[in-house]
C-alpha cells in the first residue's frame, strides 16, 4: 500500500512539476513585459482607457516596440542614431566590451545564422575516456596561426548542464570531434535535464571531416 501511495505521488509530481514550473516561468515572462507598458503616460494607457487590466497586453507592446525600433533603425536617420549609440558606448570602460559581446553573439545566433552554432558535436573532454557534448562554431586557423603543427583547428563551445548560458570554449582538431546526427534544440533538451531527458530518436554519429 504505501508503494502504491508512492508511486501515485512520485507520478502526480512528475505531472504537476513541470506544468507548474513552465506556468510560473511564462507568467514571469508577461509580468516583465507588462511592466513595460508603464513607460505610456498614465492617460494613454490601456487600464486607464478600459478601465480593466489585460494580462499579457505587455506582449503585444514589446512586439510592436521591437517591430518599430526595427523600421526606424532601417530608415537614414536611424542608422544614424544607432551608430551614434554605438560611439557612445564605446568610449565607455567596460560598458564597450558587454555591449561588444552581446551584439557579436545576437548577430552570430539570430542575424547571420551561417556563423551560429553549426552543429552537435561530440569531444573527448575533459580527458581521455569521457566525452562532452559540444556545439561547432567556426575555423580557427586565421585566429591561432602561431600554432605551426599544420593541423586544421575549430572552434567548440562546451556548455555546462542545467546552465547551457554558461560554458567554456575549445580549439580542437577537425579529427579530434564527432558529429551528430542531432538537432541544437534536441542537444540543449539534453544538456539542460542532465541526460534524463535524451532525443526520443537513435542518433547516428560520424567522423567530422
Amino acid at each position: 500500500m504505501n508503494k502504491r501511495i508512492k508511486k501515485i505521488f512520485l507520478t502526480g509530481l512528475a505531472v504537476t512539476i513541470p506544468i507548474g514550473l513552465t506556468t510560473y516561468i511564462l507568467f514571469f515572462i508577461i509580468s516583465i513585459m507588462d511592466d513595460l507598458l508603464r513607460i505610456i503616460p498614465h492617460r494613454f494607457h490601456p487600464e486607464s482607457i478600459l478601465g480593466f487590466h489585460i494580462p499579457g497586453l505587455g506582449i503585444i507592446f514589446t512586439a510592436l516596440l521591437i517591430f518599430f525600433v526595427g523600421l526606424i533603425t532601417q530608415s537614414y536617420l536611424g542608422n544614424i542614431a544607432v551608430k551614434a549609440s554605438e560611439r557612445l558606448f564605446s568610449r565607455i570602460p567596460f560598458v564597450r566590451q558587454l555591449y561588444t559581446a552581446i551584439k557579436q553573439i545576437f548577430n552570430s545566433l539570430f542575424l547571420d545564422k551561417g556563423r551560429g552554432f553549426r552543429s552537435v558535436v561530440l569531444i573527448e573532454h575533459p580527458r581521455k575516456g569521457l566525452y562532452s557534448i559540444g556545439f561547432l562554431t567556426n575555423s580557427m586557423d586565421s585566429v591561432f596561426p602561431q600554432l605551426s603543427d599544420a593541423k586544421s583547428r575549430v572552434g567548440v563551445f562546451i556548455p555546462f548542464a542545467l546552465t547551457p548560458y554558461t560554458g567554456m570554449l575549445v580549439m580542437a582538431c577537425q579529427d579530434e570531434i564527432i558529429k551528430l546526427d542531432m538537432t541544437i534544440e534536441e542537444a540543449f533538451t539534453l544538456i539542460i535535464s542532465a541526460g534524463v531527458a535524451p532525443p526520443q530518436k537513435e542518433n547516428k554519429v560520424e567522423i567530422a571531416k
